[in-house]
């Protein structure tokens, strides 16, 4: 009989010890926890077969029982065979088994992750609980640096705020083009929940809702699998494996919540050449932008976070800044202190923006300067952003009133941009500060400080390398 612990803590703490324990034995975390989804999946089968009596979802020679009479060197080939099975089905079983692999070889680890699992009546406990424990995982994977699951991790305080101001509202669809391990979706489908009691709402919810895309297949499992334990996309996972920029969206979505990568296109990517597209760039922000903006419905709204160089990049930014203040309302604009995210000294923004009617007013909360955040010591919460989340008035954006005023309160952190101020600007360039901040050395880190000098460097190069190109198209056309 299973010792069921329901506790979130208690079990994510007990995981995370046997995860420390094979790091000793060079299984890396990210490894780890992926078989652990793979595992977890075939406990949970099993369960619904013994428990319920239900049919099992898995074909015959792949399912829990299989495992739990191996040892040694036919357990290992009896679970990779599994995988291989289970990688090429369909539906949900296909998409949580995504190019599946043993990372696990050594039978006497692998059996170590199968009595744990075994341990738990996982089934019985309710979604919250055990989606609780699987994002409870998943963040503390994303707080390890050696695993580099940080790249696929946003702070979930700046997502609550995130989903709290854009208010999705059930019946509507949500995208993600670069969903990660589903941090966005999951919040958006906790912010809908409980909207309408109404049994073909709350399908609709579970599996309609909600899209996600990530090109990734280790980051198509583990969403998948964050978002069934939660009760979402039962059936069919609401997570593709696919690259979101190789082609136009297939639905147009009511709400577009995303953090897409930062950095250039990995190696290998397909060129992008969307001719939907405003305007042909190699630059994976922008790129990611004009998607996003082309995937919304007329009326849709969207909040996504960008780097810094979104706001203020000349040639094809410029372009698609003036598209967005023209076709589209970017009513507000969140800069974001560094020390937030995984990535050291990432300067980025959340812009808020709907689709169909033009932009009158940008407003700017700053967040950034002389804000100092640390993932150690101190971490952004929810309660940091509370005074942006009252200054947004999402219950009536027209009655915003700003905080900043040249007299009496020039380091207001809130404050309203003319659109046509804006258009009059070098490039478009929305890169705007305008408090007086401390530039004391002293109170600036060693990592923060070459994360800047890296950030200007990275500019620079970026445009020689745009004039260098420039120069070389001239002198083709005077040949």
């Amino acid at each position: 009989m299973a010792n069921n612990i329901t506790t979130p803590q208690s079990l994510t703490k007990k995981v995370w010890t046997l995860a420390t324990t094979l790091a000793g034995q060079g299984i890396g975390f990210t490894d780890y926890i992926t078989q652990l989804t793979y595992l977890l999946f075939l406990k949970m089968d099993d369960e619904n077969v013994e428990t319920f009596g239900e049919e099992s979802a898995l074909p015959v020679g792949c399912r829990w029982s299989d495992l739990m009479g191996e040892m040694g060197e036919d357990l290992v080939n009896t679970y990779e065979k599994i995988l291989d099975t289970l990688s090429k089905e369909d539906n949900l079983i296909g998409t949580i088994y995504t190019k599946a692999q043993n990372k696990i070889d050594k039978p006497v680890y692998l059996k170590k992750v199968i009595d744990m699992i075994a341990e738990e009546d996982w089934l019985i406990m309710e979604g919250d609980v055990k989606g609780a424990i699987y994002e409870g995982i998943l963040e503390k994977n994303g707080q390890d640096k050696k695993s580099g699951a940080g790249q696929y991790f946003t702070p979930r305080s700046l997502i609550q705020a995130m989903v709290d101001v854009t208010r999705p509202q059930i019946g509507e669809t949500v995208l993600d083009p670069a969903c990660g391990t589903g941090g966005f979706l999951l919040a958006a489908y906790d912010y809908m929940k409980s909207q309408s009691a109404d049994r073909v709402k709350q399908d609709f919810l579970k599996n309609k809702s909600l899209h996600g895309v990530d090109n990734t297949a280790l980051v198509v499992t583990l969403a998948s699998m964050n978002l069934y334990l939660h009760g979402i996309g039962t059936d069919r996972s609401p997570i593709e494996c696919r690259d979101s920029l190789e082609k136009e969206s297939d639905v147009l979505v009511d709400v577009i919540l995303a953090n897409p990568p930062f950095g250039t296109r990995p190696a290998g990517s397909v060129e992008i050449d969307r001719q939907d597209f405003y305007v042909q760039t190699k630059n994976n922000q922008l790129n990611f932008l004009q998607h996003m903006m082309l995937s919304m419905k007329n009326g849709g709204r969207a909040a996504v976070v960008l780097p810094d160089n979104v706001l203020f990049e000349g040639g094809a930014g410029e372009t698609i800044r003036q598209r967005l203040l023209k076709d589209f309302n970017l009513h507000t604009i969140l800069r974001l202190p560094t020390g937030i995210f995984y990535a050291q000294g990432v300067k980025a923004n959340v812009l808020f923006f709907t689709k169909g009617t033009p932009t009158k007013d940008v407003w700017y909360y700053d967040y950034r300067t002389d804000v100092k955040h640390t993932l150690a010591t101190n971490p952004m919460h929810r309660h940091h952003l509370d005074d942006f989340v009252k200054c947004y008035n999402a219950d009536n954006i027209a009655g915003r009133k700003e905080t900043y005023n040249e007299e009496t309160e020039p380091n207001g952190r809130w404050r309203k941009y003319d659109v046509t101020d804006l258009l009059k600007r070098d490039k478009t360039s929305l890169d705007i500060t305008w408090i007086r901040k401390d530039d004391d050395l002293e109170n600036v880190t060693l990592s923060e400080l070459m994360a800047s000098i890296k950030e200007k460097s990275d500019n620079i190069s970026s445009a020689v390398a745009q004039l260098e190109s420039l120069f070389s198209k001239l002198n083709i056309e005077e040949d």
